[in-house]
């Protein structure tokens, strides 16, 4: 570390790749131990002890941007994959984008395997580190000689760096990467466990930042048109990942009001941003997008909650853009008068009979909920990973007047609680749900494979549940018949064929509960120390 480092600067590079020194926050004012048990911890160290070295190394700003931006609810977290797979996600599907991780060995072996496991077709750059580098800033360096190295404009627009838990505890301090390379951008982003609740939250950080960079190039001057061109209509711009064949439909309910659906944020090529930014309005399709509302925002666009789901949805959200594009009545009344009596027909043809949990964590589980109630059904209960705001707030108020209780960063437990108390014809939600639901002998269905891989705007979107939904309710029967035939196997302890019974041993069991109480009792008093 260099003299200026100790004495609480921070040395870093202007865009040229000149030594920048900035003033910082020197690392004697961390609280004793804080950071030392972060870095020789790692992500072991707990929630709280990462987020006060993270504060403690100058990432205060970050992390309450995050706070604000994502706030947590009755629970810190929601059972869900490590946050960074959202970000991760989105560069990966980004053309000529590429992706650099720097993190313990174990998280970014972890967040690369799910990532091809999901189908990414392109390698994952990862700068490894250890104590020394760490605590040096010597890591820095090398993600700043690996940027360099990669920044090539024949094969890439944008490179994402992305700091994982402990190089964000430890103030690894991305904001002073250069902002471009060779024409190449760099994006530095913190995508931590200990400060963004879920991976859907952590596609916001990611395409907020990209939004924002692009804002800065459009005021900057003029930018190249996307691949696609530029539309003769002033376009609508869909916030949040969807099935395919969604924006297609909303471009067809808009085309009768003289609009077009723009691009669908997170974006496939960083010329598509420009196009976002440029769009009349915003549709806050999946409404936790919060850094990127902020973007549109700044870029003088309207926002609109909600999604066209269903025929009140659809006819509320078409009156929506309406207003937002200042058209007139006739021009909105034809859209809806063109596509409300075939949703209609839709939920005729096709109804579902029975009652349904919803539960998950895409963002989109109220606009489910909604199709869900309209087909016909009974939904009790709708769980969210994600949290409340006011792009959803339309949704959660229709579906409590249908008697549907929303709860917002919903727990696992939360979600298993329902689905016992309620014994659903059918639970939507998660593995682990949908694994509870079978044991309980409730058909379920997964809902990011089976729900999300589904239109559900618009007409295509109004029967587009029900065949496999009502399919799912049909082997209620069969189930109960499985679990009535596997019942003598047992669970839990009993689980499996025995020829005896299982040595059980309770005093060994209670003695462990109170080792694990202890250690909670002391890790409790350490965080009031």
């Amino acid at each position: 570390m260099s003299e200026l480092e100790t004495q609480g600067y921070e040395v870093g590079y202007d865009a040229s790749g000149n030594v920048e020194i900035t003033e910082g926050v020197s690392r004697s004012d961390a609280p004793d131990g804080v950071e030392a048990t972060a870095m020789e911890g790692g992500c072991t160290a707990g929630a709280a002890t990462m987020e006060a070295a993270a504060r403690s190394a100058g990432k205060s700003d970050i992390l309450d941007q995050y706070a604000a931006d994502y706030p947590v609810g009755p629970h810190d977290q929601p059972q869900s994959m490590c946050p960074a797979f959202g970000s991760l996600r989105v560069g990966l599907r980004m053309k000529r984008t590429a992706t650099v991780l720097s993190g313990s060995a174990c998280c970014v072996y972890g967040l690369t395997f799910v990532s091809h496991f999901y189908g990414a077709r392109r390698s994952v750059g990862y700068v490894p580190f250890n104590s020394e580098t760490l605590v040096t800033g010597k890591l820095f360096e090398d993600i700043r000689e690996s940027v360099q190295a990669m920044a090539d404009p024949d094969k890439y627009d944008s490179i994402v760096v992305t700091n994982l838990c402990v190089p964000t505890a430890s103030g690894v301090p991305l904001r002073l990467l250069p902002k471009e390379i060779n024409g190449v951008r760099i994006v530095g982003i913190d995508v931590p466990g200990f400060g963004i609740p879920t991976h859907a939250e952590a596609k916001d950080v990611l395409a907020g930042a990209m939004l924002e960079y692009a804002r800065e190039e459009i005021k900057a001057g003029p930018v190249p048109m996307p691949a696609s061109g530029k539309s003769d209509r002033p376009t609508v711009s869909l916030l949040g990942e969807m099935f395919p064949a969604d924006p297609m439909m909303i471009g067809a309910m808009l085309a009768p009001m003289g609009l077009a659906a723009g691009p669908v944020v997170p974006c496939r090529e960083w010329r598509e941003l420009y196009a976002a930014l440029d769009s009349g309005a915003v549709a806050a399709i999946h409404p936790f997008y919060t850094a990127s509302v902020r973007a549109f925002q700044a870029a003088g666009r309207p926002v609109i909650g909600s999604a066209p789901v269903g025929y009140d949805g659809t006819a509320a959200w078409l009156a929506a853009v309406g207003e937002a594009f200042n058209l007139t009545a006739d021009k909105v009344a034809a859209a809806q008068n063109q596509f409300l009596p075939a949703i209609k027909g839709a939920f005729a043809n096709v109804p579902i009979n029975g009652t349904i949990t919803v539960s998950g964590y895409e963002g989109s589980e109220l606009l489910v909920a909604r199709l869900l109630i309209e087909s016909g059904a009974d939904v009790p209960y709708v769980g969210t990973a994600c949290p409340k705001t006011p792009w959803s707030a339309d949704d959660a108020a229709w579906l409590e007047t249908k008697g549907t209780k929303i709860v917002y960063r919903a727990s696992l437990e939360d979600d298993m609680s329902a689905v016992e108390a309620i014994k659903p014809d059918l639970a939507i939600g998660t593995t682990p749900i949908v694994q509870k639901s079978k044991e309980l002998g409730i058909p379920a269905l997964y809902f990011t494979n089976l729900i999300s891989a589904r239109p559900l705007m618009g007409p295509a979107g109004a029967g587009s549940l029900a065949e496999v939904v009502n399919a799912a309710m049909g082997n209620k029967d069969r189930m109960q018949k499985m679990r009535a035939f596997f019942e003598v196997v047992g669970a839990e302890d009993t689980a499996g064929v025995w020829e005896k019974s299982p040595n059980l041993q309770p005093n060994f069991r209670a003695l462990n509960v109170k080792k694990l109480e202890k250690a909670a009792r002391v890790a409790k008093a350490q965080e009031m120390i």
